[in-house]
C-alpha cells in the first residue's frame, strides 16, 4: 500500500450501509426491487428485477436507490460477495433483504472510487460471511468493518476515470451486440417463423426485399403436420438439415488451466452472452466442435445456446450443431428458435433435464429451401462478425481492467498525471458530482 494512503472502516465512509427489506411482491404497479440475480459480472441487471408494493412500510426513504450506490450480495452460496455499482436508474428502485446498499459519503470519498474498491475486495467480502455452507450470511457490521484504502481525492478520481472509461467501452460494446443480435433474431423470425414475406406476397403487398431474394419466397401456403407452411417447403427433422456432434467428456487427467490443448466446454457454466469463455483446456479431446458451430447445452439446463469462435473440445453437457449448408448464423438462430422444445426435455427430467442424440435428431421442424438459408446467412453473417469483434475487444479490455484494478487500488501504479494525459477527463467527474447533489 502506498505509504501516504490511510485506511478507514467502510462504515465511517458511508451515509448509509444496510440491507434492503423483505419485499411484498406485486404483479403490477409498485417499484422495482433488485435481488441477488440482479448483481452479476459487476453490473446491475434491472431486467431481472421484480416489483414490490411501494407503500410497504419496510421500504423506507433511505432504501430507495440513488446513483452511485454500491450493491453487495449478502446471502447465498455462489452469489454472496458479488458487487455492482448503480450508474443509471431507469426508475425508482430498491433492493430486497439479500442485498446490501452501500452509499458513499461524497465528502469523505469519491463515490465511483468506492465501487471500484469494493470490486477489488470482492473475495475478501465473501470471506467475511458467517454461517453454514448452505446458509452463509454477511452482516452489515462485518462489511462495515472492512478497511478501505483512501488515496488523495485527485488519485481517487483518476482511478475512477481510467477504469470507468474501460467499463464504459465494454458496456457500449455489450449494447451494440444486443442491438445486432435483435436485428438478426427479428429477421430470422420474420422469414422462418412468421413467414412474413410469404404472407405479404399472398396478400399482394410489397415485401421490401431485393428481387433475387423476394423470388425465393412462394406466394401461398399449404397444410402440413406442423400447421400452415409456405408452399414447397417441407416438414422434416433436425437430422435432415443439421450435422450434430454430441459431446463426450475425456479423462480428467487431460484437463488443465494452462492453455495446453483445445478449449474445453463442459456445459452452460462456460457460456456467455453469445460466446463461451475459456476456462479449462483439454490435451486429448474425444469430441470436437468447429468454429462457428452452435453450441447447445444438453444437460441441466437444456437449451442454452452459444456459438463457438474456435475449434474446441466439448464435454457431455454440450452438443455442436451446424446446418448442412455450413451456415453458422442460421444454425445459431434456429437453435434459439426452438428453445420451447428444449424446455420440454428440461421439464421431463427426473433429477435433471437432458436430451439425447436420438431425441435431438427427431425434433420436428420446417425446412426452408437451402438457397433461402444461404440468403439469410449472407445478410446476417456480417452482423455476427461485428458481434464477435466487439466481444473480443471487450474481453481484452476486461483483462486490462482486471490487471489494472489491484495495481491502482494498492498504489503500485500511480495515475496523478492522468488528467493531462487523457482528453476529456473532467467530464466524467462533473457528471458524478452534479448527480450527487440533493
Amino acid at each position: 500500500m502506498a505509504g501516504e494512503w490511510n485506511e478507514q472502516p467502510l462504515a465511517e465512509l458511508c451515509l448509509y450501509l444496510n440491507r434492503g427489506a423483505a419485499p411484498s411482491y406485486v404483479d403490477q404497479g409498485g417499484i422495482l426491487v433488485l435481488n441477488q440475480k440482479c448483481v452479476r459480472e459487476g453490473r446491475v441487471l434491472f431486467a431481472e428485477a421484480r416489483r414490490t408494493d411501494h407503500v410497504a412500510k419496510a421500504v423506507t426513504a433511505e432504501r430507495f436507490l440513488k446513483p452511485y450506490d454500491v450493491l453487495v450480495n449478502s446471502t447465498g452460496v455462489g452469489t454472496l460477495g458479488r458487487v455492482a455499482q448503480v450508474l443509471d436508474l431507469p426508475e425508482i428502485a430498491t433492493v430486497d433483504s439479500h442485498v446490501t446498499i452501500v452509499r458513499a459519503d461524497s465528502k469523505k470519498m469519491f463515490p465511483l472510487y468506492l465501487g471500484l474498491a469494493l470490486r477489488y475486495f470482492q473475495s475478501e467480502i465473501e470471506a467475511l460471511a458467517e454461517g453454514s455452507t448452505g446458509q452463509t450470511e454477511l452482516s452489515r457490521t462485518r462489511l462495515g468493518s472492512m478497511r478501505i484504502p483512501l488515496p488523495p481525492d485527485e488519485e481517487q478520481r483518476a482511478i475512477a476515470h481510467i477504469l470507468g472509461t474501460l467499463d464504459e467501452k465494454i458496456e457500449l460494446n455489450r449494447r451494440m451486440n444486443e442491438t445486432l443480435e435483435a436485428i438478426a433474431r427479428a429477421l430470422f423470425k420474420s422469414w422462418f417463423v412468421d413467414f412474413g414475406p410469404v404472407r405479404a406476397k399472398s396478400e399482394g403487398r410489397e415485401i421490401g426485399l431485393p428481387k433475387p431474394i423476394a423470388d425465393l419466397f412462394p406466394d401461398s401456403f399449404e397444410d402440413s403436420a406442423l400447421g400452415e407452411i409456405p408452399t414447397g417447403w417441407r416438414v422434416g427433422s433436425v437430422d435432415d438439415e443439421f450435422n450434430l456432434t454430441m459431446g463426450q467428456s475425456p479423462p480428467g487427467d487431460t484437463y488443465n488451466e494452462v492453455e495446453m490443448g483445445l478449449p474445453f466446454y463442459q456445459g452452460c457454466t462456460d457460456f456467455g452472452f453469445r460466446f463461451p469463455t475459456r476456462r479449462i483446456y483439454c490435451t486429448t479431446p474425444t469430441r470436437l466442435g468447429k468454429a462457428g458451430d452452435a453450441l447447445v447445452s444438453v444437460r441441466a439446463p437444456v437449451g442454452d445456446i452459444n456459438m463457438a469462435t474456435e475449434d474446441c473440445a466439448i464435454g457431455r453437457g454440450v452438443a455442436a450443431v451446424r446446418h448442412k449448408t455450413g451456415s453458422r448464423s442460421y444454425s445459431y438462430q434456429f437453435m434459439r428458435s426452438i428453445k420451447e422444445v428444449f424446455a420440454r426435455f428440461e421439464a421431463e427430467g427426473t433429477v435433471f433435464g437432458s436430451i439425447g442424440k436420438k431425441d435431438f435428431h427427431e425434433i420436428a421442424c420446417v425446412n426452408p429451401p437451402r438457397k433461402l438459408v444461404l440468403a439469410y446467412e449472407a445478410r446476417v453473417s456480417p452482423l455476427d462478425d461485428r458481434v464477435e469483434v466487439n466481444e473480443r475487444e471487450s474481453r481484452t479490455l476486461a483483462a486490462l481492467r482486471d490487471a489494472l484494478l489491484p495495481k491502482l487500488i494498492s498504489g503500485e501504479l500511480r495515475v496523478r498525471s492522468l488528467k493531462k494525459a487523457i482528453p476529456g477527463d473532467g467530464q466524467r467527474e462533473v457528471d458524478c458530482d452534479e448527480r450527487m447533489q440533493p
